[in-house]
């Protein structure tokens, strides 16, 4: 397509037409992109719509638990046993898969939101329209970022009360610092899905191809999330540590190890302790009782009656809303940042 730039019209009495309102570039924004913000808003919906079935579901699950008497008997930790038993796992697979929607959002409504402009060669009409290269960025980033910030944060909401029952509350399930959980959880949804629009933004100024400035969205992101997840997050506090074997949700457990006479234990003391009942130790965590192991047999008790002690290190679930707050408010400077320079390149670069 063959784009025209043509200068601005002179008004009668000699001078040119004022900037463009603001109020009328939102306008322009919103018809320029319906279709993104409703693909965006409609994917959420749909999301929400599975969550919340899930969710009844869990609470339905959840209330034989909660109305069992007495609380703590033999009787209530099995129904609160297998409560957790037939919905944790379905819950983290759903957890898991919804992790993909702020790189979805990001590569699909980011990405193409200005590198389509310089695909297409639009951009150059644009900025004959009394709007200006740095207006017209910061409008686009501005409405439509805050469209999928506060749609974001509501689907959080949803989630947080579907998956109430089994994030950590009672010690069912899961801590909500689980990984698959936690960015799904409080201010980090919507945080990182502000983030990957604007990575992807940024990715489609740089790259200038919307395919290209998607796949380049969704692979950044996705290390991003993948390191934050696995190294950065748990250093925001130093972890704990505790002797106590029955350390679990709401906490969440970062490993384990046992410790004999001062000393870490390795898998070749643990087999010799367990030798005389004929359990194996396949690896850390894992034994494999033989046919002459008695029968029930505790391991973990085995080995504390027999000088060894279970070292956990951990982070409280007291500690949900302090790192909500921190992985919150560095993904939103983080944001800003890659704004800020999708900006200026548009700006240093646009011609």
């Amino acid at each position: 397509m063959t784009t025209v730039a043509m200068s601005a019209v002179p008004r009668q009495d000699g001078g040119y037409p004022g900037p463009v309102p603001w109020r009328r570039m939102v306008w322009v924004i919103w018809r320029q992109h319906r279709l993104s913000v409703g693909a965006v808003l409609g994917l959420l919906a749909t999301a929400a719509a599975l969550v919340i079935v899930e969710g009844l579901q869990l609470h339905h699950a959840y209330a034989a638990v909660s109305a069992c008497r007495p609380v703590g008997s033999g009787a209530c930790q099995q129904v609160a046993s297998n409560f957790s038993d037939n919905n944790a796992f379905s819950a983290g697979i759903v957890a898991a898969l919804l992790q993909a929607i702020p790189a979805l959002i990001g590569a699909f409504a980011g990405a193409p939101l200005l590198s389509r402009e310089f695909e297409s060669g639009t951009f150059r009409y644009v900025f004959t329209q009394g709007i200006g290269r740095i207006r017209w960025t910061v409008a686009k980033l501005i409405a439509i970022g805050v469209v999928v910030a506060v749609a974001a944060e509501g689907f959080s909401a949803v989630f947080a009360w579907a998956y109430g029952p089994l994030l950590g509350k009672d010690g069912y399930g899961y801590s909500s610092l689980t990984p698959t959980f936690f960015d799904l959880l409080g201010v980090a949804f919507a945080a990182w899905t502000l983030a990957a629009f604007a990575l992807g933004v940024l990715a489609g100024v740089l790259i200038r191809r919307v395919l290209p400035a998607m796949f380049a969205t969704l692979a950044t992101w996705s290390g991003l999330a993948l390191a934050t997840a696995l190294f950065l997050r748990q250093h925001y506090r130093g972890v704990l540590q505790t002797t106590n074997p029955n350390i679990g949700p709401p906490a969440r457990v970062i490993s384990q190890w046992w410790v004999l006479h001062g000393k870490t234990a390795g898998l070749t003391a643990l087999s010799a302790a367990l030798r005389p009942v004929d359990v194996r130790v396949v690896s850390s965590g894992v034994v494999s009782p033989g046919p002459s192991t008695p029968q029930p047999f505790d391991p973990i008790g085995y080995l504390l009656t027999h000088g060894f002690t279970q070292v956990t290190s951990y982070l409280p679930g007291s500690w949900f809303w302090p790192f909500q707050l921190i992985e919150g408010a560095w993904l939103l400077v983080l944001s800003i940042l890659l704004g800020a320079l999708a900006i200026w390149l548009v700006h240093r670069r646009a011609a």
